[in-house]
């Protein structure tokens, strides 16, 4: 079924099919099921409107928004889906303690501009136990890989099944998750899947933590230390910049700022090539940073890329 969720701002600055801004109440279409959310865009398409969608699993912050407006600013329609995948929890991860709060973003999503969010329950998008899952194997291996094994699977199943969804269109993804990025635009690639993946710049609060749904299971205490993650990265960037070719080093200096982080348990501390997430010899070209760092009810991951110069 598919219902209208209002909320009563002053302002909406939404677009029409053909572009235009629309100003008046906020008005974003709510859809739960499969065959009606994929009936709605191919009346799109039919009629020429491209189509913007931004996968999430709620609780936006910031962040989402940011990849909202990216999306409205270059597609006639927009839709975002809410949906706590349980594919890519683990045992013993926070797949019933995940923050759920789909009116509040439900609002936000048409306050930004979305026309149209796409709620499905678990029933409606795993009627059965599911007998197909998505690996891409060399790019999801390290990393998030090392220490959740089947973290991947999960997120390039319910991707494939997104795409499959909604259909040809262009997809926003937040940098912060970057071997997120890396991992769904090799399966777009390697599967011919008829989507633009657009990674839309990491957005972080004032002292440089990037935004993230799970910031708020942190204590005050780890919130204080939590800026850690981008200073870390900051100095590997530095020593890039300075000439560093050599990954270790890099990553003994992200380590050693990462040490001011009591609370906090390194995961990883790695420097990479960008696309691959693997090293082949001295970083050259696209080079991409990336840390995790477990606290006691969150854990978070940050990276940051730098560009090497050809010879």
């Amino acid at each position: 079924k598919a219902w209208a969720f209002w909320r009563p701002f002053s302002l909406f600055f939404g677009r029409s099919p053909a572009g235009r801004e629309r100003v008046g109440t906020t008005l974003v279409e709510l859809i739960e099921t499969i065959a009606d959310l994929r009936a709605r865009l191919d009346a799109d398409r039919a009629v020429g409107r491209s189509i913007g969608f931004v996968p999430t699993m709620g609780c936006l912050h910031d962040g989402h928004v940011s990849l909202i407006d990216a999306a409205v600013a270059a597609n006639d329609r927009v839709v975002t889906s809410i949906f706590v995948n349980p594919l890519q929890f683990a045992e013993g991860e926070d797949l019933h303690d995940y923050p759920r709060s789909l009116e509040a973003d439900a609002a936000r999503c048409g306050s930004a501009g979305a026309d149209l969010v796409f709620a499905p329950s678990v029933d409606e998008m795993y009627p059965r136990a599911i007998d197909t899952v998505v690996t891409v194997s060399a790019v999801a291996a390290p990393l998030e890989g090392r220490y959740r094994p089947t973290h991947f699977a999960g997120v390039t199943t319910v991707v494939a099944k997104l795409f499959s969804i909604v259909g040809p269109c262009r997809a926003y993804f937040g940098a912060k998750d970057w071997q997120q990025v890396a991992v769904v635009t090799r399966m777009v690639e390697d599967l011919s899947i008829p989507v633009e993946v657009v990674s839309c710049p990491i957005v972080r609060e004032p002292d440089g933590l990037a935004m993230s749904s799970r910031n708020i299971n942190l204590s005050v205490e780890e919130r204080r230390q939590a800026p850690a993650l981008r200073r870390a990265l900051d100095a590997g960037v530095a020593l890039v910049e300075a000439g560093e070719r050599a990954a270790p080093p890099i990553e003994v200096a992200m380590r050693a700022v990462l040490s001011e982080v009591p609370l906090g348990e390194v995961d990883y501390a790695a420097a990479v090539q960008a696309d691959t997430l693997a090293v082949d010899g001295p970083l050259h070209d696209d080079v991409r940073l990336l840390l995790a760092v477990r606290f006691s009810k969150a854990r978070l991951i940050d990276n940051d890329g730098v560009q090497i110069p050809g010879i």
